[in-house]
């Protein structure tokens, strides 16, 4: 029998389409071209602003670098996902390095001209804009590195779900192209990304094959993810296994390969993390907490020279800058594959961590704070004290307390023509009240915006626990011949008592009651369980079981198993990096929330004992009789002149912001040590940890600063 050529072409296209209806994962053709387009069209706002400003720059001017570091920059651009070249950089760069540069020289020469002397040229403002040019050079020309770095971490956060998806699809299915297909459709952003341009890089014709495009693509993660390198190898070549057995067998393998790389990574972070956040917290801790004891006293020594707006720049720029800079090196070296991937937007309560209500009704409940804090500047600088017929300044006298003499509770002094001041313990009391209200300013928003959403992750962390048993349970029912419509209701029989009792009766109620698909029920955005317990582990779990189910129960059963196992490993790597990285975690927590606010609120009790002794002497010494009696104490009051030191006032106000910063740098580190990219857990820590060491602080510093002043006047009171 002679078959003609149509009838051959009739059998492949009713057979081609009979494969293509089986092998199929979703209802619908990707463009990938266009599905990339969009997807990189909705990237992160700041990628895109950072684009333009290269782009802008380089329109105008263009500069070369050396071919090695354009080398080097064009492949992190690569990665970055961005769409410049590496001479825009440079250029914009060094636009930047000398707008500063020039800025800082106009702001410096018009001081010098107001002023009408260059003895008036602000020279240390000049050098410190020299030093932020020069660091923002730096800083914008590695910018491609921090974000390539960015992206790899956020993208190896999705490795191990990655390599699932596709090992648990070619179980069953042996085709690399929908494998891969069907990982980019129910991936996070930005893995998703990568495996969509690898689509496109074929559909553009870049590459001939899926194959060629994927190896290109794995090549980035050369020096970063060996492992993840070494799964999809695994993967590739159990595409040319005869036997189905050791088929299977690669593909698992090519899993335990990314777990264990994981693994060793994180074990190694663990070991290489704890020397250098030592060295932060001392560097940017300790020492510059100890530092500001001897501040009240050197100022006196070096006359004008250190003013309090050195303190501020010092204390409150430069330190803090360096913490942050030290702790952004030590979190650049953090592996990726390892955790938090929490669903924060798609939690029906996230607008409540959007709102800006909490903002506007802690300000409200802080003002008061803060104008206490400003209060002796009000009444020295302002006309508001005499509308109330009130004084610019009372002595402990004239309010009832003459024990300790005639000093005055805010104490402005003249020097010349100018004010110096306040040097009095009123004003430094009142002072502690600004960071006092900053802090609980961002703590009270903090937790009003996250106490809702961390109440149902620890429901969502609860569930995860328990969802490995759960998983196993669901895969022998299935196996044992029950559809994926009824076997929700049985399992949750099963679990009476349990979070996931409640996860798979929402998926039953949305079946049987609503009418829902198996897939509607657990993913409906409206009404679907993963609403109620947004968490990427039942995602990934519920994905895979509604696709496999779709290729036969037993599929379904064996997939289910697979998770279950899968569950298991990361639980258990989960666990033990937790334990090893306890130990690192719970020292920087206390160092940050007791230790730097205890050393802080003694600091600033020491200076109010030096403040108060040396304007005691400075009282006795204008005293004939009292000069006499203590010799030679106007030459050293010459020496030691109150004028001339920093006023505690400002001194508290510097400390106290710097504590809030450390707390802001130091738990924003630890949260992406131990739970990676989280900006959830993240809020929530800060704001906890900014209400416990301000407390400390406040109470710390009111304490010692009243037990010294104290102390001083009894012993200076019966000596003068």
């Amino acid at each position: 029998m002679v078959y003609k050529k149509s009838d051959v072409s009739d059998i492949l296209r009713k057979y081609s389409s009979k494969i293509e209806g089986q092998i199929k994962t979703s209802g619908k053709n990707v463009n990938y071209s266009k599905a990339y387009v969009k997807f990189k069209e909705e990237m992160v706002p700041t990628l895109n602003r950072y684009e333009k400003l290269c782009r802008s720059t380089g329109n105008v001017i263009k500069l070369k670098g050396s071919k090695k570091d354009e080398e080097k920059i064009k492949r992190q651009l690569e990665i970055a996902h961005l769409d410049l070249q590496p001479w825009q950089v440079l250029t914009f760069s060094v636009v930047v390095l000398l707008g500063v540069f020039f800025m800082g020289l106009l702001i410096s020469v018009s001081v010098a001209l107001i002023n009408g002397s260059m003895a008036a040229f602000p020279f240390l403002f000049f050098v410190l804009m020299m030093v932020v040019s020069v660091f923002l050079f730096y800083f914008v020309n590695g910018y491609p590195a921090r974000l390539a770095n960015k992206w790899r971490l956020k993208a190896s956060s999705q490795m191990v779900p990655a390599i699932l998806y596709v090992v648990v699809y070619m179980r069953h299915t042996p085709n690399l192209e929908k494998a891969i297909a069907f990982a980019s459709e129910h991936l996070q952003y930005p893995l998703a990304l990568d495996f969509k341009k690898v689509f496109y890089n074929v559909s553009i014709g870049k590459f001939s094959t899926i194959k060629e495009s994927l190896d290109n693509y794995l090549e980035t993660w050369r020096d970063y993810s060996i492992e993840f390198i070494e799964a999809f190898h695994l993967i590739e070549s159990s595409l040319f296994e005869p036997d189905n057995a050791r088929r299977i067998s690669t593909l698992e393998k090519s899993l335990q390969v990314v777990l264990d790389g994981v693994y060793d990574k994180m074990l190694k972070f663990t070991h290489d993390v704890r020397s250098p956040l030592t060295n932060v917290y001392m560097l940017g801790v300790v020492l510059p907490t100890l530092g500001l004891a001897l501040i009240p006293l050197a100022s006196t020594m070096v006359g004008d020279f250190l003013k309090w707006n050195h303190i501020f720049i010092l204390f409150n720029l430069i330190v803090p800058f360096m913490v942050f800079y030290l702790t952004d090196k030590i979190l650049m070296l953090r592996p990726g594959g390892y955790g938090e991937q929490g669903l924060l937007e798609r939690n029906p309560l996230y607008h409540k961590y959007k709102s800006r209500k909490p903002y506007m009704k802690a300000f409200f409940i802080c003002l008061p704070f803060l104008i206490i804090g400003l209060l002796p500047l009000i009444f020295q600088f302002t006309p508001i004290p005499e509308l109330f017929g009130l004084q610019k300044d009372y002595s402990f006298s004239q309010i009832g307390l003459g024990f300790f003499g005639d000093e005055l509770l805010f104490d402005f002094k003249q020097a010349g023509n100018s004010v110096v001041g306040p040097f009095g313990i009123g004003a430094l009391i009142c002072s502690m009240f600004i960071p006092l209200g900053l802090a609980l300013f961002f703590s009270m928003s903090f937790k009003e915006r996250t106490k809702d959403l961390i109440k149902e992750r620890a429901k969502t962390k609860q569930l995860e626990r328990e969802f490995n048993n759960s998983l196993f349970q669901l895969g022998n029912r299935i196996g044992n011949g029950v559809p994926p419509e009824l076997v929700f209701s049985k399992v949750a029989e099963s679990s009476k008592g349990l979070k996931t009792e409640d996860f798979f009766r929402r998926v039953n109620y949305n079946i049987r009651q609503m009418g829902m698909s198996v897939e509607k029920a657990i993913f409906d955005p409206k009404r679907g369980a993963l609403v109620y317990y947004p968490s990427s582990l039942i995602a990934t779990s519920m994905r895979i079981l509604v696709e496999s189910s779709k290729k036969g129960l037993t599929i379904a059963a064996v997939s289910l198993m697979n998770i279950s196992e899968y569950v298991k490993n990361i639980q258990k790597i989960t666990s033990r990096l937790r334990d090893m990285l306890a130990e690192i975690v719970s020292d920087m927590k206390s160092n940050m929330t007791f230790l730097a606010p205890l050393l802080s609120g003694v600091v600033v009790g020491l200076a109010v004992m030096i403040t108060s002794i040396l304007n005691k002497l400075s009282v006795a010494s204008l005293g004939e009789s009292s000069a006499a009696g203590l010799g030679n104490l106007g030459s050293m009051i010459e020496i030691f002149s109150i004028i001339k030191m920093v006023p505690p006032y400002y001194l508290q106000i510097a400390v106290g912001v710097y504590i809030i910063q450390i707390i802001f740098i130091l738990t924003s580190a630890l949260v992406t040590i131990d739970s990676g990219e989280d900006k959830l857990e993240k809020t929530n820590k800060i704001g906890k940890n900014l209400s416990k060491g301000i407390a400390l602080y406040f109470i710390t510093a009111l304490l010692a600063t009243l037990a010294l002043f104290f102390l001083t006047s009894i012993v200076l009171g019966g000596l003068l």
